[in-house]
């Protein structure tokens, strides 16, 4: 028995905020090439689980690490660029680069928590 392999590939199944569904809003966090690498992972586990389920299911435990893998470090590069703007800034200065970084701080972290 096969699924159908076509299923893994819909438009549907496919990340939000591609170039031709982009609704107004924050940039992802992982970039679309990166994105697109690990949904095809998963789709062919999906499709191959019939014949190989044990390789399929590694192949999405694979798929699973990539994506927390390339979450961290946008996490963490997140972090350091806005670490960097405001760190040598006084934060009691009038400048709009503390109250910017806050508020980037405040919509990653709300981001994260609706995960």
């Amino acid at each position: 028995m096969m699924y159908d392999q076509t299923r893994a590939q819909m438009p549907s199944d496919q990340p939000r905020g591609t170039a031709a569904h982009r609704a107004p809003g924050p940039e992802p966090l992982v970039p679309s090439d990166e994105r697109d690498k690990i949904v095809k992972r998963l789709g062919h586990a999906l499709n191959t689980f019939p014949d190989t389920p044990r390789e399929s299911l590694e192949e999405a435990e694979g798929a699973f690490d990539e994506a927390i893998d390339q979450l961290m470090a946008a996490l963490a590069e997140r972090r350091r660029t806005l670490r960097a703007g405001w760190e040598a800034q006084d934060p009691e200065s009038q400048s709009a680069e503390p109250h910017l970084a806050l508020r980037q701080y405040r919509e990653i972290t709300q981001r994260l928590l609706r995960l």
